[in-house]
């Protein structure tokens, strides 16, 4: 079964102090580069990359084998996002979509193996590290209609994961599992 990948990374950033769609690791990678490049390894195809806030600047930094996708409606929150990344993978022939977002520049492709294992068009899991809820999420197409009608303003698919009773895949022995919401601090 083919699984395509949903970069999320429309939202203004905040809390970061500027939309993450246009963050650097330490090595001047950009954020961008890296998820498509681990999603591809992963084996998802294609890489759908959802972008908002700084749009422009920020397809630069989308590698070429990967769809650009824009949400008009950002500014609405994550819902959005999910949302438009939901009706572009509907454009495919995948049989479901592994969200992730782009905020876990160190998330490896093991992970994302592990959680697309055997993915299917009803499949509803969701990453965890050492108990704690994760990146990817793996949303069969069955469930993109009903999670893209159930999202409401800046809340992602957790509410719809908890009330379908999403399988949980622990991932702790392979990454830590989290996310990056606050620029580094320089030395």
């Amino acid at each position: 079964m083919t699984v395509c990948a949903i970069v999320l990374a429309a939202g203004a950033g905040t809390r970061f102090g500027g939309p993450k769609a246009l963050a650097r690791d330490a090595a001047g990678e950009p954020w961008l580069a890296r998820a498509v490049q681990t999603l591809r390894a992963a084996g998802c195809d294609p890489v759908l990359v959802v972008l908002g806030a700084a749009a422009d600047d920020a397809a630069v930094h989308v590698p070429p084998e990967a769809v650009v996708v824009r949400a008009p409606r950002w500014r609405e929150g994550l819902s959005a996002s999910v949302r438009a990344g939901l009706d572009a993978a509907a454009g495919t022939a995948a049989a479901a979509a592994l969200l992730v977002p782009v905020d876990v520049p160190e998330l490896p492709a093991s992970a994302c193996r592990r959680v697309m294992r055997n993915a299917g068009p009803s499949s509803l899991r969701r990453a965890r590290y050492a108990g704690a809820p994760g990146h990817p999420v793996l949303i069969g197409r069955d469930h993109w209609g009903p999670l893209g009608a159930s999202l409401r303003a800046d809340r992602g698919a957790g509410g719809y994961l908890r009330a379908h009773g999403a399988e949980t895949v622990e991932c702790a022995d392979l990454w830590h599992g989290r996310d990056v919401d606050r620029r580094p601090t320089e030395a």
